[in-house]
């Protein structure tokens, strides 16, 4: 399952790049899909990509969910059992 999580952007850069905050680490995003986005603005980041713009309301209430599941923005994907993997062969 991929997630797409809220990100405040801190710095606008050269080509539709941007700097954003998630939850505490700074990353580098692309901004080629949300074109109006500004600094302050909070967006859904989704493989690197700012993918819309939301507001800061929802930004929150995700933030919260996801710090209430932790599991759910971890990079552990379940991983098949022995019989299943064999299937897939």
């Amino acid at each position: 399952m991929c997630l797409a999580i809220p990100a405040k952007i801190t710095e606008l850069k050269e080509d539709r790049l941007a700097t954003v905050d998630i939850l505490g680490v700074k990353r580098d995003i692309a901004l080629d899909l949300t074109p109006q986005a500004q600094e302050g603005d909070f967006v859904l980041v989704h493989a690197g990509f700012a993918i819309e713009v939301v507001d800061a309301q929802y930004a929150q209430e995700t933030i919260d969910l996801i710090k209430e599941f932790p599991e759910l923005a971890g990079d552990e994907a379940p991983q098949p059992q022995p019989a299943a993997a064999e299937a897939l062969r």
